[in-house]
C-alpha cells in the first residue's frame, strides 16, 4: 500500500483516488465535497451511491469510519479492494506476476468481445480478451478469500478500461479502435492505502442503507434523462457497465444488442426511482418524491445532496425538500467549464437550456 496525496491550490490536500472511466464520477467535484466537509464533527460516513467509490475512498482517508453502498456487483468489488482489503502489496503482487505471464486463449469473451477488423465495433481488441478469458479463470483457480479476490478483479478491471475501444461506457463502441486499445492490457497492484477506519460495505437498496446511523451521509442519486421521451431506464448504470458485472461473476450470461449486453440490463429491466421521469397521480415528478423520501429517511446528522443541472428537479424544489428537514448550511454550484465554485442563491434558476451543465452541493443539518 502506499500513502501518497496529491495537492490541490496551496492549502487543501485531497486523497489520491482511483477508479475507471465513469460517467457519474464524482473525481472533478471531490476537492469541493472535501472543502464542505473537512471542519464537521464527523466521525462516520455513508457514501449512499458509490458507483466508482472515489468519495468513498476520500472519506476513508479523510479519517472517517467509512460505509461504501451500490447496488452493482463492481462497486461492492472496488469498495472492498479499497476499504477493507488489509494485506500489503507484496502479498499480491506474485499472483498479478502470474496473471500478467499467463499466454491468453480464446474463451467466451473473446468470442462476444474481442475484435480484429475495423468494422468490428468491439470493446476489445481480441488479443485483449484472450488475455481477459485467461486471467479471468486464473483468478478462481488461486480460491483467494473473497477480499483478496477483489484486489485481483478490481486490477483486472482497471487494465481492461485502460485499453477498452468506448467513449466511457459499454452502451456503444467505436467503429474504429481506439489509440489506447492497441496496448497489450497489463495488470497493476491497485493503489490502496493504509486502513486507519473502521469500514464496511454494502450491497443493498439506498433506501435501506441510509436507515444505519452515520454522521454525514452523502447522496449522489442517478438524475435520471431531461428528455421526456427517453424510457427512465435509458441511462442506468446497470446498462453502460455491464461488461464489468460480467467479469466479477464470470457466468456466461444470456446476451442481446449489437453492444452483447447481458440480458438483466434490458431497458425494460428494473429502472431505478431517481431515473423515473413520469409523474404520479398528484403531478409530482416520480424521481423528485424518491429524493424526498430519500433525504427524510437519512439517519443522519448533516446530509450531503450532489445534483446536476440536466436532471429533473428545479431548485425550487429541492429547496422546498431540504428546509422541510433541516437547516441547509452550505449551497454551492460549481462550474465545471470554469472549474469554480461559488456560493448559490435560491433565486438563480437551472443553467441547462444554454447548453452549460453546472453541479450542485446542498449541505444539510438535519433537525
Amino acid at each position: 500500500m502506499n500513502d501518497h496525496t496529491h495537492w490541490l491550490g496551496s492549502h487543501s490536500a485531497v486523497p489520491e483516488t482511483e477508479g475507471i472511466k465513469y460517467t457519474g464520477s464524482k473525481l472533478k467535484i471531490l476537492p469541493y465535497i472535501l472543502k464542505l466537509t473537512e471542519n464537521l464533527p464527523i466521525a462516520s460516513a455513508l457514501d449512499a451511491f458509490s458507483g466508482s467509490t472515489r468519495v468513498a475512498q476520500a472519506f476513508a482517508q479523510m479519517g472517517y469510519n467509512t460505509t461504501a453502498n451500490d447496488i452493482s456487483e463492481w462497486s461492492k468489488v472496488f469498495a472492498t479492494c479499497y476499504l477493507l482489503s488489509a494485506k500489503p502489496d507484496s502479498f499480491y503482487k506474485p499472483y498479478v506476476d502470474e496473471l500478467n505471464a499467463l499466454e491468453g486463449y480464446r474463451g467466451w469473451f473473446s468470442e462476444h468481445y474481442g475484435g480484429e477488423d475495423e468494422s468490428g465495433k468491439r470493446p476489445f481488441r481480441l488479443k485483449n480478451t484472450m488475455r481477459l478469458d485467461a486471467m479471468r479463470d486464473r483468478i478462481d483457480d488461486f480460491n483467494l478469500p473473497w477480499a483478496d479476490k477483489c484486489v485481483l478483479l478490481t486490477s483486472l478491471i482497471l487494465a481492461m478500461d485502460a485499453v477498452d475501444n468506448t467513449i466511457g461506457h459499454y452502451a456503444a463502441y467505436l467503429s474504429g479502435w481506439s489509440p489506447r486499445s492497441f496496448n497489450d492490457v497489463v495488470l497493476k497492484l491497485p493503489r490502496r492505502h493504509l486502513l486507519r477506519t473502521t469500514n464496511s460495505v454494502l450491497q443493498c437498496d439506498v433506501f435501506e442503507a441510509v436507515g444505519n446511523y452515520h454522521d454525514l451521509t452523502y447522496l449522489d442519486p442517478p438524475y435520471g434523462s431531461s428528455n421526456r421521451k427517453m424510457p427512465p431506464s435509458r441511462v442506468r448504470y446497470a446498462a453502460y457497465y455491464h461488461i464489468w458485472k460480467t467479469i466479477i461473476l464470470n457466468d456466461r450470461p444470456p446476451l442481446f444488442g449489437k453492444a452483447n449486453r447481458r440480458e438483466d440490463t434490458r431497458d425494460s429491466a428494473s429502472p431505478s426511482v431517481f431515473e423515473d421521469y413520469r409523474k404520479d397521480a398528484d403531478g409530482n415528478y416520480i424521481a423528485m418524491q424518491a429524493i424526498r423520501r430519500l433525504v427524510e429517511q437519512t439517519n443522519s446528522r448533516y446530509v450531503l445532496l450532489s445534483y446536476g443541472s440536466g436532471g429533473r428537479a428545479s431548485k425550487e424544489e429541492l429547496h422546498e425538500i431540504l428546509h422541510a428537514n433541516g437547516k441547509v448550511i452550505a449551497a454551492q454550484e460549481i462550474d465545471h467549464k470554469k472549474n469554480v465554485m461559488c456560493n448559490m442563491r435560491w433565486t438563480n434558476k437551472w443553467i441547462s437550456s444554454d447548453g452549460k451543465y453546472s453541479e450542485y452541493l446542498f449541505l444539510l443539518e438535519k433537525h
